[in-house]
């Protein structure tokens, strides 16, 4: 359980100035965010049973990926969508309830994205999503197509880290570029599967 304590405890170090400043909370309420998607994720986890996965689950994947077919299937579609090694090994490498949380922050931010844009703009839903998927990376099963089809869909959670960099420092240094690269395209994702191809990213 200490181990859990003080994952918990970096998580919310992490994530309570995000808060702060992304949506901002005061530090009173960003802890209080921060402590309910957290006993949420514990409580997916519990559920799920993952909580006892191995460490540096990416270098284990990584190792059996030659020996085992199951594996070297798995990894050789996330190799399509532009996934190395490092990326494995990042996201696979972090504990189970920090991936967890990466996923459930970002859900948070979409979805409140989403209702500015539905309460605050007006927009429908439908146009809200549409408007989402144009302005911000969405990810996780590429194989779902509930949402979005092709280039559009979601980009696997592997490339979180690199896509998520690509997007700040472009958004800093060119942000007319990232906007109109962004715009050229069916979504946010189809043009990052493009600057993934082009080796921008």
């Amino acid at each position: 359980m200490s181990g859990s304590t003080s994952l918990e405890k970096a998580l919310k170090e992490q994530y309570v100035p995000i808060f702060q400043n992304m949506m901002g909370l005061s530090r009173v309420k960003a802890r209080q965010t921060f402590e309910q998607l957290y006993a949420r994720v514990l409580k997916d986890a519990e559920k799920e049973d993952t909580l006892s996965l191995p460490a540096r689950l990416g270098d284990f994947l990584l190792e059996r990926e030659s020996a085992d077919k199951k594996v070297s299937e798995v990894l050789a579609k996330k190799r399509k969508e532009g996934v190395k090694d490092e990326d494995i090994r990042w996201w696979w490498n972090m504990p189970d309830l920090a991936r967890r949380m990466m996923v459930k922050v970002d859900e948070v931010f979409l979805y409140s994205m989403y209702l500015k844009f539905t309460k605050e703009e007006g927009l429908a839903p439908e146009d809200a999503n549409e408007k989402l998927r144009r302005v911000r990376p969405v990810f996780g099963n590429p194989d779902d197509v509930s949402y979005a089809k092709g280039q559009d869909r979601p980009l696997p959670d592997e490339l979180r880290d690199k896509v998520n960099k690509f997007f700040l420092e472009k958004g800093q240094k060119d942000p007319d570029g990232l906007k109109d690269g962004a715009e050229a395209c069916t979504s946010f994702n189809a043009y990052i599967r493009k600057e993934l191809k082009a080796g921008n990213i």
